[in-house]
């Protein structure tokens, strides 16, 4: 049972506005969490994750990432209201948009290349956070290719490993971790701020055509691994690409590194889900291989 009147307190106390639960609707959010649409009937309304409380972390690490893309002033997110733990539930609190599916997409390039173009001295972020339910590690590294080899694609492999896909993914991960340097010829990325988990699901726009970007896993990296997800599973048009290109255009080597970058998310998949997953990792090791 969900403890609303702790969260309605939180709320209270975070925006010093006092606040009774009137209304509380689930609302399609994902698979990891339970997601409301709350209101107290006299216009203020929230949007509200719930997991497990030993799930706080997740959302103690979403909400830094909120607030960190929030602080650039590129590309809107919804705003952290609180975050804590019911006896029941960890929770997390952001501000409620009306979201729709279509909207000024061409803006929506502009606006993250401009987010791209917020650099750091090092590769990674101030904490780790999670890609689904799943760690991702963001230690500072100052070389590229030791972040992805370490951080991402060789801790996916290990992490397949342990579900069981090894063979045929073990053998040519390591080959791929060994050829890395090969992927990055006369090319080296600057460490630009990430969305980090940029997929079709994971933008909107408001009623009035602004674009909103949300669920992040945000840490400095190579601005083309956001550009590669959004490529991964559709739901951006051709306006998008043209309109971030004319402001920050790709380096020509872009179309194999993405191959690379959207391994990470497919070899995530296979040990989260398996299945076609597994296959679709092997076919992009042996086309990175060729």
């Amino acid at each position: 049972m969900i403890n609303w009147k702790q969260i309605a307190t939180a709320i209270s106390n975070a925006t010093q506005i006092r606040f009774e639960l009137a209304h509380a609707e689930p609302v399609s959010g994902g698979c990891i969490n339970q997601c409301w649409r709350i209101d107290d009937g006299n216009g203020n309304r929230f949007f509200v994750k719930l997991n497990d409380v030993d799930k706080l972390k997740m959302f103690v690490a979403e909400s830094a990432g909120l607030r960190l893309l929030a602080s650039t002033q590129t590309i809107r997110v919804p705003e952290v209201i609180t975050h804590g733990t019911t006896n029941q539930n960890a929770f997390l609190v952001l501000e409620y948009l009306d979201l729709r599916s279509h909207g000024n997409i061409r803006l929506l390039g502009e606006q993250l290349a401009a987010l791209h173009h917020c650099h750091a001295n090092q590769f990674g972020f101030d904490q780790s956070n999670t890609l689904g339910e799943t760690l991702q590690r963001n230690e500072w590294t100052s070389d590229w290719i030791v972040f992805w080899r370490e951080q991402r694609l060789g801790f996916q492999l290990d992490l397949a490993a342990s579900k069981g896909y090894g063979g045929n993914i073990e053998k040519m991960g390591q080959q791929l971790l060994d050829r890395l340097p090969e992927f990055f010829e006369n090319y080296t990325p600057k460490p630009s701020l990430l969305h980090g988990d940029l997929w079709g699901g994971n933008h909107a726009c408001t009623a009035n055509g602004e674009p909103v970007i949300f669920d992040p896993a945000p840490y400095y990296g190579d601005r083309e691994a956001d550009i590669a997800m959004t490529e991964l599973f559709g739901g951006f048009g051709q306006e998008f690409y043209s309109s971030y290109s004319a402001s920050w255009e790709l380096d020509a080597g872009y179309a194999k590194r993405k191959i690379l970058y959207n391994l990470y998310h497919i070899l995530n998949h296979a040990s989260l889900f398996g299945g076609g997953y597994v296959r679709q990792a092997e076919g992009m090791m042996r086309t990175l291989l060729q």
